[in-house]
């Protein structure tokens, strides 16, 4: 999205990709109504809403046969007052074929940034390797977006503060069955929560356990694990054959963390690599897509009239920091309060009383609503 931007502004850029294609099964799939109100101001919308997707305008939790909603979109001011669940990949191809039209926007796929070149101190662009082929690539700007484990923080000592997770995540597909959409925030239920998401030809799953639990999963055996997961979504055994080894399940460490500053002379982090938000909610990808728009607002004036200073790369943090430490110590809280509490338990699960009010002051879904779906301090294309 920032080369996008940047591009779109006669800015010459070069976005890295590591791999030969954007199919990376552990993207996440959700778009929420700030990053399409961004793809409605650059004019986008209309194409982007094409593509094959689903829409969610009420976010639920099961809590065993209990159901809550705790989130209901459509009151939301928004162009799209909906969630639109579409593979990233996807999402990453539409960006990507609008850069490249621009002369001005170089994808250099199946390519790897492995150092950064500094002269005096100074980041002036960085080392990257292709296959059997190695380059060093100059530019006035190195922007880190290599995500969690970020090559570009690494490289430049950045220093990163990390936040207590009590969650991992197993990731794994199962079949279509039936008509019923089970498409949820979560089911719950004593030692995990599952999350379905629809890819529209199968389910991708995403089954939240504690922390340091999936050798514990792993010795009990396959069979013990697919029955839980049949369990408690209602799943029939024809949905979870899938899963015929653990080769199928892919563990994913959860981490949550910050770094303490996001730029250094000559280079910036946005997105999960400035700071690694939680699963939950799905608002990683559009809090990073605001990173971007942001860290454009900042980048093409001071391109205009030079390279940008380490002040005005400084601002870029001051202006994203307050609104992604906000999310991130809500998600730990409800990680903390609401989903450990259920993933220690042995016995039935009952609906926190916290959760309880959803369902007695309807009003109230607004307010997560408004969180999930526009999050805090979104950003606007106004140039």
């Amino acid at each position: 999205m920032l080369g996008y931007l940047l591009a779109r502004a006669g800015i010459d850029v070069v976005v890295l990709e590591k791999w030969p294609d954007f199919f990376r099964d552990f993207r996440g799939d959700t778009i929420h109504p700030s990053t399409m109100e961004v793809l409605k101001e650059l004019g986008l919308l209309d194409e982007f809403l094409k593509l094959p997707h689903n829409e969610m305008t009420r976010m639920t939790l099961h809590f065993g046969d209990h159901e809550v909603t705790v989130a209901d979109l459509s009151y939301l001011h928004t162009t799209c007052p909906f969630i639109a669940f579409i593979p990233q990949w996807d999402f990453l191809n539409f960006l990507a074929g609008k850069g490249k039209a621009y002369p001005n926007f170089h994808l250099m796929m199946e390519t790897e940034a492995t150092d950064l070149l500094e002269e005096r101190g100074k980041v002036v662009g960085l080392k990257a390797k292709s296959k059997d082929k190695e380059y060093e690539i100059h530019a006035g700007l190195v922007v880190g977006a290599d995500g969690r484990h970020s090559t570009v923080r690494e490289k430049g000592s950045f220093a990163v503060e990390e936040m207590g997770v009590p969650i991992d995540v197993l990731w794994f597909r199962i079949a279509r069955g039936g008509a019923d959409d089970k498409q949820s925030l979560g089911y719950l239920a004593p030692g995990g929560a599952l999350v379905m998401l629809d890819r529209r030809d199968y389910w991708q799953c995403a089954f939240i356990i504690e922390k340091g639990q999936f050798e514990t999963i792993q010795a009990q055996g396959l069979e013990v694990f697919k029955a839980r997961i049949a369990s408690i979504a209602h799943l029939t055994p024809a949905m979870i054959a899938e899963i015929d080894s653990w080769e199928k399940v892919k563990f994913l460490s959860v981490t949550v963390d910050h770094a303490l500053a996001w730029a250094k002379e000559g280079v910036l982090l946005i997105g999960d690599s400035a700071h690694a938000m939680s699963p939950l909610g799905g608002v990683g990808i559009n809090y990073a897509i605001q990173d971007a728009v942001a860290a454009a607002r900042v980048l093409i004036p001071a391109f205009t009239k030079g390279t940008p200073t380490l002040a005005e790369l400084t601002s870029i943090q001051t202006r994203r920091e307050t609104p992604t430490r906000r999310m991130q110590k809500l998600q730990v809280y409800m990680q903390d309060n609401i989903f450990s509490p259920i993933l220690r338990k042995k016995d039935k699960v009952t609906v926190p009383w916290i959760l309880r009010l959803f369902v007695w002051i309807p009003l109230l879904r607004r307010i997560p609503a408004r969180i999930i779906g526009i999050g805090f301090g979104p950003e606007h294309i106004t140039w």
